[in-house]
């Protein structure tokens, strides 16, 4: 979940965001997948250059950051998965607006379409990101499961809170390595 360069990587205007592990958890949670031939999926998001396609003024978050013109446009560096974390034989699912993955994307049917009952939930953010996944996800039917170790959130004592109070309810939650020998055994 919205792993790219301008939300926690070189490109960033949020360097609190990349928790102490968080780029290198996901890596070993994404290499564990493939090999276990399981999908992965990015969920990225952009805004066009004239914002067509999103909700601009609705969201005091969003009119924060669109006070800078060229934030996460398509066809930009910011908007590219971490290269660390990208696969030739990856996915990507784009939108272009709300803060989950699911809300005007194709993502549930491509899910289906490929058997997908359980997702492995990774990424940022905890603030609005992995709860907006993990609820949407579970609404429509799905397991979800969050890598405690491969998610972040500012700041970090709110993380830990919503993993607790919210997740919890929502989502088995485990560590990275729990999930990757669970993968390596299936």
């Amino acid at each position: 979940m919205e792993m790219q360069r301008g939300v926690v990587g070189d490109l960033t205007k949020f360097p609190d965001l990349a928790d102490e592990g968080l780029i290198d958890n996901t890596a070993s949670l994404l290499r564990a997948a493939r090999a276990a031939g399981m999908p992965v999926v990015h969920c990225t998001a952009a805004f066009r250059a004239d914002r067509a396609g999103s909700f601009t003024d609705n969201c005091p978050f969003i009119v924060h950051l669109l006070k800078d013109p060229g934030h996460m446009l398509e066809g930009t560096p910011a908007v590219e998965v971490l290269p660390e974390l990208w696969d030739d034989g990856d996915l990507e699912s784009r939108r272009y607006h709300g803060f989950s993955p699911f809300t005007g994307t194709t993502l549930d049917r491509r899910l289906r379409a490929m058997g997908v009952t359980h997702l492995l939930a990774a990424g940022v953010s905890l603030n609005l990101g992995i709860p907006g996944l993990a609820l949407e996800a579970v609404n429509l039917g799905y397991h979800v499961t969050v890598a405690t170790d491969a998610v972040a959130g500012v700041p970090r004592d709110y993380a830990q809170a919503v993993m607790k109070h919210t997740i919890s309810l929502l989502a088995t939650r485990r560590t990275t390595a729990d999930l990757v020998a669970a993968i390596k055994e299936r």
